[in-house]
């Protein structure tokens, strides 16, 4: 039952991201939700799935995969922080280049914010947490699931880079986006609000670790 249900629910996170984001079903969501109401539910069930996935995951049989070390389990703790620094802050404003961007503020060539760091803070969220976690769970349930994660948001830069610059136009693209990168963490200046948020968020994912994913994340 640990295969089944792992892969079960990785096929249906793979759907979940493979469909609503179609040409056909997107414009429709977008048209009946508006443009923030299809962000915000893609999400919650883009999460509610990932924590089935994870969970999932952690049911599956245990197959080694990576050798065990006691210090990978400090890499998550270490990590998570700047995660979720960089998920909160790419929430909390536009973004022309990627998805996520719910907040208020709009987008400022002059002054792009955490998009000088990355114009993807939420897939560069992704793989750092899915690295992270790959190192501290070797086994081939885990391995699978954030070498996936790792993969799909490394190639998602790419690729979203690539169809947008098509979308702009290049002179548009380079006006745009001349004072941001792909990812380039020497450029992480955050703002109190943003960092006050990222540690709230980080507390919140360390206490519901145990009860939510079935084990603690301390590494004593």
């Amino acid at each position: 039952m640990g295969w089944l249900e792992f892969t079960a629910a990785l096929m249906l996170f793979l759907a979940s991201h493979a469909i609503p984001v179609r040409p056909p079903v997107r414009p429709w969501l977008v048209s009946r939700l508006g443009l923030r109401g299809y962000i915000i539910a893609y999400s919650l069930l883009s999460l509610a799935i990932l924590a089935w996935l994870v969970v999932a995951a952690a049911r599956a049989p245990y197959v080694g995969v990576l050798p065990y070390w006691e210090g990978f389990r400090w890499v998550p703790l270490l990590v998570m922080p700047l995660a979720c620094l960089l998920a909160v802050a790419g929430m909390m404003r536009q973004n022309p280049f990627s998805f996520g961007g719910l907040g208020l503020r709009a987008f400022d060539p002059a002054d792009p914010g955490i998009l000088a760091v990355s114009r993807h803070p939420l897939l560069a969220a992704m793989a750092l947490w899915a690295g992270a976690h790959l190192l501290a769970n070797g086994d081939l349930a885990h391995v699978i699931l954030f070498g996936l994660f790792a993969g799909f948001a490394w190639i998602g830069m790419a690729l979203i880079d690539r169809r947008k610059q098509r979308q702009m136009g290049q002179g548009e693209w380079n006006r745009l986006s001349r004072n941001t990168a792909r990812l380039n963490l020497a450029r992480l200046r955050p703002t109190a609000a943003e960092a006050g948020l990222a540690a709230a968020v980080f507390l919140a994912l360390l206490i519901l670790h145990a009860p939510v994913i079935g084990y603690s994340p301390l590494p004593w």
